[in-house]
């Protein structure tokens, strides 16, 4: 049974959401992996920021990550200053900004990619398909996580890759799930295991809220609850966290 006296020994958790969509599922998660270890109604301690991801969105179109950056690390700031010892950040695209500035933020911080790697070198994988905005499936941030991990990436044609990049803006980070969609996605799915794919990264918050292991012809690495659950991992474990950067895991 967890008392206070042990409960007060656990880290603080900072969630830095980005989307409203992915920042709830990533404070449920958490909730929900905090209790499977502490018992019913217990979690570590949760701290929340949620600056409007329209505030970035500009940024986004245009390529201008300091704009992106600036509101990431006030959101960083925002959960430091509640108390966070270290912080979360459940959106993958988020990471290619993280990454520039993660240095510079005063709490560290637990890489998404890191996560989802070490989990798919836990099951043996090695040919892995990957989902997510059209930044996350071309951009740097999972192919650094691969190369530490000797992993082969696999996404979508260019086509598919710009219907899904639409239909997560226009659609699940707007709480809009229509059956259409979610067959562009399970598509894509198939076609990637036809070229190879052992698993499936669900690399954005919002694709969990479609995809499941039931309409997934392929084992699915939902990078948000993964997150969260390691997220849990680290604040109850006791061990030392660096003052800034990235966590070893």
């Amino acid at each position: 049974m967890t008392t206070e006296q042990n409960y007060n020994q656990f880290k603080t958790i900072g969630i830095a959401a980005h989307s409203y969509e992915g920042g709830t599922l990533s404070f449920i998660t958490t909730c929900r992996e905090g209790a499977k270890e502490l018992g019913a109604h217990m979690h570590p301690n949760i701290v929340v920021s949620a600056i409007p991801m329209g505030l970035s969105m500009k940024g986004w179109e245009s390529d201008d990550h300091e704009i992106v950056g600036k509101f990431h690390a006030d959101g960083i700031e925002q959960v430091a200053k509640a108390g966070a010892d270290f912080f979360i950040c459940p959106d993958n695209t988020s990471h290619i900004v993280l990454e520039k500035i993660i240095d510079d933020q005063p709490i560290p911080g637990l890489h998404i990619a890191h996560v989802v790697c070490k989990e798919i070198a836990r099951n043996g994988w090695k040919k892995v398909a990957l989902l997510g905005t059209k930044w996350t499936m071309t951009g740097p941030v999972y192919p650094g996580a691969f190369e530490r991990y000797g992993l082969e990436k696999l996404i979508p044609d260019d086509d598919t890759r710009s219907k899904i990049n639409d239909a997560i803006f226009d659609e699940l980070c707007q709480s809009v799930f229509k059956e259409e969609t979610i067959q562009v996605f399970v598509q894509a799915i198939k076609d990637l295991k036809a070229q190879g794919a052992e698993c499936v990264i669900l690399g954005c918050t919002e694709i969990p809220l479609i995809i499941t292991e039931e309409n997934s012809e392929l084992p699915t690495l939902d990078s948000t609850r993964l997150q969260a659950k390691y997220a849990v991992d680290v604040a109850l474990s006791g061990k030392s966290l660096p003052k800034s950067g990235w966590i070893a895991l």
